[in-house]
């Protein structure tokens, strides 16, 4: 697993997981929650941007496949079959065995671990607001059901990296959708291309075919993401001027 754009749902079940040595503790206090370390990072510098230390807890980040089957196996005793397909992805398929994904609830003295609280007010509502400004999306917001299989949770975070996340947000799309729309953007033809932080964004879909032999850009900052799906994204740093 490279990159951040990795699609994990029933359709593209996880491949592998990541290294034990790429994930770190979300902070000192609760060292069991995990994220991969860029993710960490940029979701520490989102709660300090919002001033939501004191309100938003942690709940849930990375979870190893057998982790993941208790909480599916629990889930389907004590709520059913109906609630579990809803609210719990099926092990193998869900996106906190990629490390890149977060459950994020308010404080409260009691916290519900498969449906944390997350309000629309408050710090709360001011992290779902900045959220793409640090590289995490909303996965699974309400209307979209139909596209990645899970239901609105807004509690739910992954982190997708810039500028993908404001893509995201600028035009409407989960990951499904968003993948999808870059296939219109195949290495060779015009790049999608997006500016902001000082440096001009140049995203093309490198189909699996084309993959194995990629050469990179000389001398200029790029990232190769797999994608699950047998392509992969490659996205271009250039200095805005």
């Amino acid at each position: 697993m490279r990159g951040t754009l990795y699609l994990v749902n029933r359709a593209h079940p996880l491949a592998g997981e990541p290294e034990a040595e790429a994930l770190s503790p979300v902070d000192g206090s609760r060292p069991q929650i995990r994220l991969h370390q860029r993710a960490r990072v940029m979701l520490d510098q989102l709660l300090t941007a919002v001033d939501g230390r004191a309100a938003i807890v942690p709940v849930s980040g990375y979870r190893p496949r057998s982790e993941q089957q208790a909480i599916w196996d629990g889930s389907l005793a004590e709520h059913g079959q109906a609630f579990t397909e809803t609210y719990v992805a099926r092990p193998g398929c869900s996106e906190h065995q990629t490390g890149l994904a977060i459950d994020l609830g308010e404080r409260r003295p009691d916290i519900d671990f498969l449906c944390p609280a997350f309000p629309d007010d408050g710090p709360c509502g001011a992290l779902r607001r900045r959220a793409a400004d640090y590289g995490f999306v909303l996965r699974y917001p309400r209307g979209k059901e139909a596209v990645t299989g899970i239901g609105h949770e807004p509690w739910h975070f992954r982190y997708v990296g810039w500028p993908h996340a404001k893509l995201m947000e600028k035009h409407h799309l989960v990951l499904e959708e968003y993948l999808a729309w870059l296939h219109d953007f195949p290495l060779g033809s015009e790049p999608l291309r997006y500016q902001g932080l000082g440096r001009r964004f140049e995203i093309s879909y490198v189909p699996a075919e084309q993959a194995a032999g990629l050469e990179l850009p000389a001398r200029v900052p790029c990232q190769q993401s797999d994608t699950n799906e047998g392509g992969v994204v490659l996205t271009v740093w250039r200095d805005a001027g």
